[in-house]
């Protein structure tokens, strides 16, 4: 419980961050050092080069979510939790109140969503603290919508770009469900981006589109199963 002078404190930073920001950094487990900025009364978790968490970077998923459909979803997979942003932008922005699964492989991203962010394990909110790739292949559940954002600093790791972590996500998306992929900076990594997209591309169970520079930074896909199936 905030103590009354916690409490004092904490509207003194507020207060005081709407004139300049108020940054503490936080040296996590797999993401290096990170940057928690108070600015004009709003946090925002950065890294050196990217932010995480409630700023740039969930108005860019938030446009993805924006394309996405969700009257029939019931189920939805965070890979890639952060501090938390896109499990907020989901329930207040787009009044998702069904069932979240968030995975994140930091366990201090995940003290900072809680402590923070006042994200936390819910009755329909549970936080893993795990490896996306091994999770995803061992998911037996599928899921409504699969969100992909897995990122260290502004870099997706390699693996999950590869054929076996895709199959893996095909796998864990349920009949008519749909994967909303961060594919990364629109200026790196290319050619592995490309093979992402050609496996989705060129199987026929996939309708997809590309959202290029997002953000003027971020390469967003869209992965819908089975679109085909609801014209009949």
């Amino acid at each position: 419980m905030m103590t009354h002078s916690n409490q004092k404190e904490s509207s003194l930073k507020v207060f005081f961050s709407y004139f300049w920001p108020l940054t503490r950094k936080i040296d996590t487990d797999y993401n290096g050092l990170l940057f928690l900025t108070l600015f004009k009364g709003r946090k925002i978790l950065n890294s050196e080069h990217a932010n995480y968490s409630f700023g740039a970077l969930q108005q860019i998923l938030e446009v993805g979510l924006s394309k996405i459909n969700f009257e029939n979803i019931n189920s939805i997979l965070v890979l890639g939790l952060g501090g938390g942003s896109v499990v907020f932008s989901l329930r207040e922005k787009f009044k998702y109140e069904g069932k979240i699964v968030a995975v994140e492989l930091d366990q201090k991203l995940i003290d900072i969503a809680r402590d923070e962010f006042s994200i936390v394990s819910t009755n329909n909110l549970t936080i893993h603290n795990n490896d996306a790739f091994e999770f995803i292949k061992k998911c037996k559940n599928p899921f409504d919508l699969i969100i992909v954002d897995l990122f260290i600093d502004n870099v997706v790791p390699e693996k999950f770009y590869s054929e076996e972590f895709c199959q893996n996500l095909s796998n864990a998306v349920s009949q008519k469900g749909s994967i909303l992929y961060n594919l990364g900076i629109h200026q790196m990594d290319q050619e592995k981006r490309n093979s992402v997209i050609h496996f989705f591309k060129n199987r026929e169970e996939y309708k997809t589109s590309q959202n290029e520079k997002v953000g003027g930074t971020n390469f967003l896909l869209i992965a819908e199963k089975n679109i085909q199936y609801e014209s009949i």
